[in-house]
């Protein structure tokens, strides 16, 4: 029987278990959630701050033609074939290292564009267009160990960043179950004709 594998995640970025001090919509008041939590001597090393209800952001930033693929291409190449050329020209002594790296850049440059325009072709003229992309939160949660979870709270609310605690409002006492009734009041007189 095999178990599920979990995911792996870096040491210092877990906590034992933890509770929620509170969902911020800005990092910077989670930042100053946790700066105030330090400011008051409280472990922050307890305390984890975790962007949630992700999002995807798309820039689009230009469009995408043939003629920008095949630059591309062309100094993607160049680079390359410098790189390439640099390696080859500590290791070869017969020749001048600047025919090595000039030849190198050239092969790059020429690989670079075929190799663009091929991808470029086979995309069959699907996302003609250039981006950049970012993943962001739309909240943030500041969440502690439970063993101080308490105390970060109090120092918050002391702090304003935390609502207080609602508490009901207090209802009237209930009667002791076990104390006696009050008497019953006296039986009303029979009414009838007067004599």
């Amino acid at each position: 029987m095999t178990t599920p594998s979990r995911p792996n995640r870096l040491p210092g970025l877990t906590l034992a278990y933890p509770l929620s001090l509170g969902v911020f919509d800005k990092y910077e008041d989670a930042q100053r959630a946790v700066d105030t939590l330090s400011d008051q001597g409280f472990p922050v090393e307890n305390v984890l701050i975790v962007g949630t209800e992700l999002k995807q952001l798309e820039r689009i930033t230009g469009r995408l033609t043939q003629g920008r693929v095949a630059v591309g291409g062309l100094l993607s190449g160049l680079w390359l074939g410098l790189f390439v050329g640099l390696v080859f020209s500590l290791f070869e002594s017969s020749r001048s290292p600047v025919v090595v790296i000039g030849s190198t850049m050239a092969y790059g440059a020429i690989f670079g564009l075929v190799w663009a325009l091929i991808g470029y072709r086979l995309t069959g003229g699907h996302r003609d267009f250039t981006s950049v992309s970012q993943v962001v939160a739309t909240k943030y949660e500041v969440l502690s160990e439970h063993k101080v979870a308490e105390q970060a709270r109090q120092i918050l609310r002391e702090a304003g960043l935390l609502a207080p605690v609602w508490t009901p409002p207090s209802a009237p006492a209930p009667q002791d179950p076990i104390a006696p009734a009050a008497p019953p009041a006296p039986p009303a007189p029979p009414a009838g004709p007067l004599d």
